[in-house]
């Protein structure tokens, strides 16, 4: 390895070479973008760039809670368990196995990553006998989304009142989307998939509404409103969980180091006060805290219009 060589493979290079000579053992924590960055004197994305190309020789792995660590020795260097062959007897195949397996892969490394060779992989069975359960990755994330609405069952007795429900169906539905980063994503709004645990959700919502006077189409829109809320914020939470797992650093603290090192354009007096503010931190929970005190107060006037009566307060709790 040469100067010649970009910034980011000598990086790489080094850290290789500190696992080699087994200064860095499996399940020691690698550096960090954050500690690459001040090491090195390079850019976030440069470090990045470094930790990114480990990852895809099978070098490093993320261990959710923990960071990036050294990976144990493999016969396949490019960090994917080999099928087996298939297994005969033993724990029988099954569509919730499947989609177990599936969403583990989801929730530690993104939807991107699963795929019904690398579920084959994990499982140790041939490719094609995961076809005998489900017909294709459609199907497949159509039981994944039903059995991640089946983890969280909403109150048989609701609380009273119709916002102190749809507070709570809004708190369980983010809590959802946080434990499966996944899953807003994967569900769509416009054409929305037909998992039966989701339609349980949804008519509990509407349930919720019984006794403020809305028609059906109000109801199915107060729906709608909170679920694309909910939703549109927990977009957020798979591309910050990537670009974490490839950086080492919070949302939080790539804000705090410039950005990412892009140049932060000038003539915005309100978005500078913002940045001088010590102590102020991006919390999505509080944000979703927040934006769903807000909805609610709306709906309580809107709906206040159609029911006698005053509606039920109450601040959003996550």
């Amino acid at each position: 390895m040469t100067d010649a060589e970009p910034p980011y493979r000598r990086i790489a290079a080094d850290i290789r070479r500190r696992i080699t000579a087994k200064e860095l053992r499996p399940g020691d924590l690698v550096p960090s973008a954050r500690q690459i960055t001040h090491e090195w004197g390079v850019a976030v994305a440069t470090a990045t760039k470094a930790l990114a190309l480990l990852r895809q020789e099978g070098l490093t792995t993320v261990r959710p809670g923990v960071g990036t660590v050294v990976t144990a020795p493999s016969a396949d260097r490019a960090g994917v368990r080999r099928p087996g062959p298939p297994r005969r007897g033993g724990t029988e195949l099954t569509l919730a196995r499947i989609v177990t397996v599936a969403t583990g892969i989801a929730d530690v490394e993104g939807f991107a990553e699963v795929s019904m060779r690398r579920i084959a992989a994990e499982l140790g069975v041939a490719t094609m006998s995961l076809y005998r359960h489900v017909p294709g990755k459609d199907e497949l994330t159509l039981s994944m989304i039903d059995a991640a609405f089946g983890e969280a069952p909403l109150p048989a007795v609701p609380p009273p009142g119709w916002r102190a429900r749809l507070e709570v169906a809004a708190v369980l539905l983010w809590r959802l989307f946080r434990r499966h980063p996944w899953l807003a994503p994967s569900m769509s709004l416009t054409r929305p998939q037909p998992a039966p645990n989701g339609l349980r959700y949804t008519e509990w919502v509407l349930a919720a509404l019984d006794g403020t006077g809305l028609p059906p189409s109000d109801r199915l829109h107060v729906h709608l409103l909170l679920f694309s809320y909910v939703r549109g914020l927990a977009t957020t939470l798979e591309p910050e969980a990537e670009a974490e797992r490839e950086t080492g650093i919070t949302g939080n603290e790539w804000m705090d180091h410039g950005f990412g090192g892009a140049e932060v354009p000038t003539g915005a007096p309100n978005f500078e006060q913002l940045l001088a503010i010590d102590d102020f931190e991006l919390d999505l929970d509080r944000l979703f805290a927040f934006g769903l005190g807000r909805l609610l107060d709306g709906l309580t006037v809107f709906i206040s219009r159609r029911t006698p009566g005053p509606a039920r307060p109450g601040p959003a709790q996550v």
